[in-house]
């Protein structure tokens, strides 16, 4: 499994690729395109966010969102 964090803390919902992901973070407008595996580019992510795999899988926040402005 795989979740978004924003610095420690997971954010949204955890999904079984990394992939889908990407693809939470795409539609919630955290992101501008998805990571090619050919291509080496810059951050995708705005600072302090990040996609990790999940170890075991928690609740994430308490709304189930990801946020849809980054403040």
């Amino acid at each position: 499994m795989y979740a978004l964090f924003e610095g420690q803390r997971q954010i949204g919902s955890p999904f079984a690729t990394e992939k889908e992901v990407w693809e939470a973070a795409l539609i919630e407008g955290l992101v501008t395109d998805v990571p090619v595996a050919d291509e080496e580019g810059g951050r995708l992510l705005p600072a302090g966010y990040h996609v990790e795999r999940l170890d075991e899988v928690c609740d994430p926040r308490p709304d189930g969102r990801l946020p849809r402005e980054i403040s």
